[in-house]
Parts: C-alpha cells; sequence; structure tokens
C-alpha cells in the first residue's frame, strides 16, 4: 500500500510515517514503528486507546500490523501535516505560511474539544499525556485532530488520578505533577497543563512572526505576564485588529489558566472549551504560575531530567 515505502511524510522517534493508498484508493498514513521499541508498549498502547475513539478532532485508526518485530499503525491521512510544520520548524515547506489568529483558534478550540472527549466522551477515560505541535494533525481544512498515543494511559471514567513509574512526555510540556509528585497528583489536569503550553506556544510563534523578537515556549509566559499587568496589548500581540487582538487576548488568559502550578487551579478540558466559546470580558488574568518566575524555573530546570533521543522523558 506504501508502493515499497516511497513517500516518506515524516519521520521522528517512534519511527517513519509513509503515504499510501489502500485498494479502494483511500490515501492513508502508514507509521512504521521503530524496532527498538522494546515489548511493544507504546504500540500496543496506541491501539488500545485509539481504537476507543471516534471524535471529529481525533486521528482515526483505520488499521494495524503486528507481524514478528513488524509494527505498523495505518491512520487517515493529514493532507496539512502537523501543527509543528505551521508553527516553528524552520526550513519546512509551511515554515512561512502564516496561520491566521481566527484559524489558531479555530485549531486550538478543535483541540480542546479532542482532549475534553478523551477526558469525559469515551467509555474508559484517556489521558494522553504527549500534547505538543508534532502531535496535532491538520486536515485539508486545518481542522485539528489529537495524535499519537503511544504515552496514553487509560482509566475509569469517573476516575482521574493515574499511577505513574517516573516521567512520560516531551520536555517543555510536561506538568509539574509529572516530573514531581510534590506538586499534586497525576491525572487529566496534566493534559490541561500540556494544552496551555501549546497554546502560548501558537500565540508566541504568531508573535514572532510579526515582531522577530524569539521567546522560548518556557519563558514566553512571563513576557506576556509583565505585559498583561501593564496593558500592553501592542507588545504582546504587535499591529493586529481589534477582533484579532480579542481573540489572541482570550488564548492568551485562558492557556495562562491553564498552566497554573497546582492541577487543582486549573480548569478542566470542558470548562476550557465554554470560555473559548464564551465572551472575552469574562475572564479574568489569572495568577502567575511559581514555576514561571524566571529564576526559580531556571533552578528546577537543572533538576529535571533531559530528553531522550527520542524527545520524551522516559
Amino acid at each position: 500500500m506504501t508502493n515499497a515505502f516511497r513517500d516518506e511524510i515524516g519521520k521522528g522517534g517512534y519511527g517513519t510515517v509513509y503515504k499510501g493508498v489502500l485498494p479502494d484508493g483511500l490515501v492513508v498514513a502508514v507509521k512504521m514503528l521503530s524496532e527498538s521499541k522494546g515489548n511493544g508498549e507504546e504500540f500496543i498502547n496506541e491501539v488500545a486507546s485509539i481504537g476507543r475513539t471516534s471524535h471529529v478532532n481525533i486521528v482515526t485508526l483505520l488499521g494495524f500490523c503486528y507481524e514478528r518485530d513488524k509494527r505498523a499503525l495505518i491512520y487517515e491521512y493529514m493532507p496539512n501535516g502537523s501543527l509543528d510544520n505551521f508553527i516553528h520548524k524552520q526550513g519546512s515547506v509551511n515554515a512561512n505560511c502564516r496561520l491566521e489568529w481566527k484559524t489558531l483558534s479555530e485549531i486550538a478550540v478543535g483541540i480542546a474539544r479532542g482532549l475534553e472527549y478523551l477526558h469525559r466522551g469515551c467509555n474508559t477515560r484517556i489521558l494522553h499525556f504527549d500534547i505538543k505541535p508534532q502531535n496535532i494533525l491538520l486536515d485539508k481544512d486545518f481542522c485539528p485532530k489529537v495524535s499519537d498515543f503511544g504515552l496514553a494511559k487509560l482509566c475509569k471514567t469517573k476516575d482521574s488520578i493515574v499511577s505513574m513509574m517516573g516521567m512520560r512526555g516531551t520536555a517543555g510540556y510536561i506538568a509539574p505533577e509529572v516530573f514531581s509528585r510534590n506538586f499534586g497528583a497525576v491525572s487529566h489536569k496534566s493534559d490541561v497543563y500540556s494544552y496551555g503550553m501549546l497554546v502560548l506556544e501558537m500565540v508566541g510563534a504568531r508573535k514572532n512572526l510579526n515582531s522577530g523578537v524569539s521567546h522560548t515556549s518556557e519563558m514566553f509566559p512571563h513576557y506576556i505576564y509583565k505585559d498583561l499587568e501593564l496593558e500592553k496589548d501592542d507588545i504582546i500581540l504587535g499591529d493586529i485588529s481589534e477582533e484579532e487582538n480579542k481573540i489572541a487576548r482570550k488564548l492568551i488568559l485562558i492557556s495562562l489558566g491553564c498552566i497554573q502550578t497546582s492541577p487543582s487551579d486549573r480548569p478542566s478540558m470542558s470548562k476550557v472549551v465554554e470560555m473559548l466559546e464564551g465572551p472575552l470580558h469574562s475572564l479574568p488574568i489569572p495568577p502567575k504560575p511559581y514555576l514561571f518566575s524566571p529564576a526559580r524555573f531556571a533552578e528546577e530546570s537543572v533538576t529535571t531530567s533531559q530528553p531522550s533521543e527520542t524527545g520524551r522523558l522516559a
């Protein structure tokens, strides 16, 4: 179906993705997992979790292959690739394709709805634990779909807190409680934190395109708070229309609420969707997260494990 793996469309620590065509003409993405994935835990995780889902904002798993050490996942094909191609991948075909504020807002809403479905809409609650731009795929209409469930954990619908050995996720998006239980229990609120960091990165990338200012996703919240407190919207967002300003400010305020240090201070994904669809004037400026005091964050970063070659923390 991949014509001897001729058309490579993506590559990462998990393996390589190829474009393929099924006998009925349906175009698909075939993800060949690396042989170094041990006993196949991530593969089984992905099949077990995503096989339970059916939602417009969750990528559709069409099939899989598990033959000896060969493991493949077959997904619906996403013509626009992943979100990271549009927000910070230098040198890519889409690197200079600026997504308008309205499109960014629609993408943020779609991701939120997908996560809300995983947390509340499935028979078994699914916690993703690896929300980042690379794992958000975009169809031809830029409708976002959450993908890559290799690190997901399943839990009973009424349960939220999960037990977990060590850390999982990608540096820069991991909630504080995932790398240190001193911050609280690991739960669906950990995905909320990752979502907040993702949206801030979307806003920061759009700002960088406008001004050429370089802020890492880790430090960007500090700059945002400083300007919000001084009511300097023009510094944060640049020269944009009033309508775009409202969209951008809403995204910023909601995402800042999502990255609160204590899990109990973060909204649920249902509340996030409600806020995204509600009026801007009802959104206050959230407290500044403790971890984003620059000195404190630098100190915490030193004690945090470094990412592995795959970009994940084991």
